[in-house]
């Protein structure tokens, strides 16, 4: 299995397999050099002390190129880098860092030495002074409660690291003025402003913060310039030679200057990308469309005799390696939600253009096979299909979609559109959108937390149903609510579960709005600001709304299907046929089903979300229309409305952990369901059916997104006609306004064997829900979910 299906050269082959037989390795010279520069700035603006440790890392950290790189740079001295951000977080690391090694999922190599250097050297610094100490001290008792590490409401991806989720804008102004221009635009700006006008101070601080980023990257650069020439004066191979010589050209240029061809564009990414690493450790740094914005470097180096479509695909495997090599440090709460060492770094090609013309090109294909030929986790393909979009740019998407891989996640592009035209863009820009992230529709000049909160709904369900209660603990966690079997009516016991959803939607919001706030204060964004042309003429920081478009944070909901499901059973199984009493499913959840066996095979019996049924499925509708007004209905603090999302990562495992046996007939502590596909194993009729059930929700008004994920047989795509088919039941699901799918479709035997010998099996690719991953680098809980699904033998 650690072959790829089609061949790659020898240089991408040697570098694929250093990647997936590599552990990725804590490193903490980023820390100490932060550290020591912070201690120097001491009573400066925040903004500018960020800027200042920045261009100290890029100034003092030792460069590396190793063996095979035709793309170089590093966050760390190891290949597979984790990097730690003190000054985000350090409680989580000290707590854990001595198990990284051994924890469940997505372990990290540490050595004890290491840690004692961290601990004695960096850690004693930020006592009191990460944004994890604030924003603990300042949220309220009773969002803390249900908000901290407790599968309720979750968002310490949103205290304890970096918010990343930005698309850089390469082709409106990063590729147009390299950051030369950046520099000498803020320059400019900067000699414009006065420190007697008060409203000037900020954007002094800003531009000034500007300047020193800009000459930090292109420091990095140049020093990666320097130490490819002393490699080239020693290297013995002359094609090496010649290669290390064309780096060292390249990083002289870029990102300095515009580049001028391919490879000097994917070097300029990839040191945009490295910056943001360096500086934020991020989520979701999207590449953004970039089949539109690198075409024209790869045509004229085409045309000009430059380039071939070998030495294309090769830089386009490197850049793949380069995204997936670095790794997302985070605590084992978070990896419950984000499984699988993924970065979320989105790349998205196909659909329109700005015009509204097709933008399909010939990059956009390679795209395709680069990503099955190296067969990385990163970045996240994903394509907008349009109903016009080429017939031959659909077979190619399900042609890698039987590949395996969980690629690509497929878009409908009009429902993207509208998306975004819901959030307030203007048309053209709604046309230009991106995927960021997950499944979250964006653009390259955007401000957003597209992932602020997980809601739990089956928590909510639970309160509801147990007097506000916790089934496993006991512990009153939402609001006050009746005993189960008072409730009178159906619609009484749906009314409570609504009113739960919101009580968590509330403390969501709370949680949200006190981490934007000190986001704002104490973590300023000077490199990330850079990569968006707004900031740089509003003299604004990203994190104080310097964004051309400010889209409020997104509230993502789970377990939305597995609610509806138990809502039906409830109003079946109790309201109508009286087959059982409230009392009775009470007593039967509190037993887990244990002696309730009969009465769990009515439960399971009774149509599930999935399977094209509207008894079911508009309760599905109603909850997910309440969950959009309620979120809509508050506003973040640059005053811009909450969005809602159904969008699926690993979530669903660790908030079905801290639930009770459900209605359903769902067993206690077992996943619930991410976005809007049905819970594991329920759609029995068809993927069509499943399909039609998504449909049935408003997707264009969730903007945060919503995502299908859906299972299909190996052999049920492995003809042309399977594909030709597949392209077929796309279409027909995105003229229902639907906005996104995606498939896995490896059998169960080839899991299993995956489960038995995983070191047979280590490049073996899996869609999780809102992303690819190797499936050997899942916890066996997540394996066994993934699994689970109904493996569709027909359409």
């Amino acid at each position: 299995m650690l072959k790829t299906m089609t061949p790659v050269s020898d240089r991408i082959e040697r570098l694929r397999q250093n990647y997936v037989n590599t552990k990725p390795s804590i490193c903490y010279e980023r820390a100490k050099i932060y550290t020591e520069s912070h201690k120097k700035t001491e009573g400066k603006p925040t903004i500018l002390r960020r800027a200042q440790a920045f261009y100290d890392f890029c100034a003092q950290f030792q460069v590396r190129i190793f063996e095979d790189e035709l793309i170089v740079g590093t966050a760390g001295k190891f290949r597979r880098t984790g990097i730690l951000t003190p000054e985000y977080s350090w409680k989580w690391v000290d707590k854990e860092m001595d198990t990284f090694p051994t924890r469940p999922q997505d372990p990290y190599q540490i050595t004890p030495d290491q840690c004692d250097v961290v601990r004695a050297e960096i850690f004693p610094y930020w006592h009191g002074k990460s944004l994890e100490e604030h924003f603990l001290a300042a949220l309220p008792e009773e969002t803390a409660r249900i908000a901290v590490d407790t599968g309720i409401i979750d968002n310490d991806s949103k205290w304890r690291q970096a918010v990343g989720e930005i698309t850089p804008d390469y082709e409106g102004h990063l590729f147009v003025k390299g950051y030369g221009g950046i520099l000498k635009d803020a320059e400019e700006k900067l000699a414009t402003l006065d420190y007697l006008n008060a409203e000037d101070i900020d954007r002094i601080h800003y531009y000034q913060a500007t300047i020193l980023s800009a000459k930090a990257i292109i420091l990095l650069a140049n020093r990666y310039a320097d130490l490819s020439e002393n490699m080239a004066e020693e290297e013995a191979d002359a094609d090496r030679m010649a290669e290390l010589l064309e780096i060292a050209r390249v990083c002289r240029r870029v990102p300095e200057y515009p580049p001028q061809s391919f490879h000097e564009a994917t070097q300029f990414i990839w040191f945009v990308q490295l910056g943001g690493i360096i500086t934020e450790n991020p989520l979701a740094l999207n590449p953004g469309r970039y089949d539109q914005f690198m075409y024209p470097y790869y045509a004229a180096d085409m045309d000009k005799g430059l380039l071939d479509k070998a030495g294309a695909k090769e830089l386009i495997h490197a850049l793949w390696l380069k995204y997936s090599e670095w790794v997302w440090t985070i605590s084992e709460n978070t990896t419950g939600y984000f499984a699988g060492y993924n970065q979320f770094q989105n790349l998205t090609v196909g659909g329109k253009k700005r015009d509204g013309s097709d933008a399909t090109n010939e990059l956009t294909y390679l795209c395709l096979e680069a990503t099955d030929e190296v067969r990385t986790h990163q970045p996240g393909l994903s394509v907008r299909v349009q109903s016009d979009c080429p017939p031959e740019f659909l077979y190619a998407v399900s042609d890698l979609v039987s590949k395996g891989t969980g690629f690509p996640a497929i878009h409908n592009d009009q429902a993207g559109i509208q998306m975004l035209l819901q959030a307030g863009y203007e048309p053209e820009d709604a046309r230009d959108w991106n995927n960021c992230g997950c499944v979250v529709p964006h653009f390259r000049q955007t401000g957003q937390w597209t992932s602020a909160v997980n809601v739990n709904f089956a928590a909510a369900m639970e309160y509801a149903l147990n007097e506000g209660k916790s089934r496993l603990t006991g512990e009153k966690m939402g609001l006050e609510a009746k005993p189960l079997a008072d409730y009178a009516s159906y619609q009484e016991i749906e009314d409570a579960t609504f009113e739960q959803v919101g009580n968590l939607i509330h403390h969501s919001v709370v949680s949200t709005v006190i981490a934007q706030k000190l986001h704002a204060e104490m973590v300023p964004r000077p490199f990330l600001s850079t990569c968006i042309g707004h900031c740089l003429e509003e003299g604004k920081d990203l994190s104080r709304g310097g964004a051309k478009y400010n889209v409020g944070p997104v509230l993502t909901g789970i377990g939305l299907a597995v609610v509806a499901n138990s809502l039906a059973v409830i109003k079946k199984l109790v309201f109508e046929d009286k087959v059982t009493t409230l009392a009775e499913l009470d007593a039967a959840m509190s037993a887990d089903w244990e002696g309730y066996d009969a009465l769990r095979t009515k439960a399971l019996a009774v149509v599930k979300y999935g399977n094209d049924d509207d008894y079911v499925d508009a309760i599905a509708r109603d909850l997910a229309n309440y969950y959009y007004r309620k979120t809509r209905a508050y506003k973040d603090n640059f005053g811009s409305p909450f969005n809602s999302a159904f969008m699926g990562i690993s979530n669903y495992i660790p908030t079905g952990r801290i639930v009770g046996a459900t209605p359903c007939g769902r067993k206690a502590t077992k996943p619930i369901t991410e976005g809007v596909s049905p819970f594991a194993g329920s759609d029995v009729k068809s993927p069509l059916a499943a399909m039609r059930s998504s449909a049935k929700m408003n997707h264009d008004v969730h903007t945060g997104g919503t995502l299908l994920n859906l299972r299909l047989s190996e052999d049920l795509v492995s003809t042309p006609k399977g594909k030709r088919d597949l392209g077929g039941i796309i279409r027909a699901y995105f003229s229902l306004g639907a906005f996104h799918v995606q498939f896995n479709t490896l059998s169960t035997e080839t899991l299993r064997k995956a489960q038995k010998n995983p070191e047979d099996y280590k490049d073996l690719l899996v869609r999780v829900a809102g992303y690819s991953t190797q499936f050997v680098n899942l916890s066996p809980e997540m394996q066994e979910a993934i699994i689970a699904r109904s493996a569709h033998g027909s359409y």
